[in-house]
């Protein structure tokens, strides 16, 4: 009988290790899912100022500026 009372409390025991060792996964894959979520909010918002900054800089190569190496050369040249 106590052989059996011993290994009733040795797997209790072993429950309760377990449910400690779910709870700590549980608690670190919710951080990470966090942290996934905050860089996923900041890689889509480099992706529009990305996206922005090409446009300008279209923008910039399309005006009326004359790239340097088609502009003439002064006189005292």
């Amino acid at each position: 009988m106590k052989q059996i009372s011993n290994k009733i409390q040795e797997m209790n025991l072993k429950i309760i290790e377990l449910e400690h060792k779910v709870s700590f996964q549980e608690h670190t894959i919710d951080t990470l899912n966090d942290e996934v979520y905050s860089q996923q909010k900041k890689i889509e918002t480099l992706e529009k100022q990305l996206l922005l900054i090409t446009k300008k800089f279209k923008e910039l190569n399309t005006s009326n500026i004359e790239l340097q190496e088609n502009e003439t050369r002064p006189p005292h040249y």
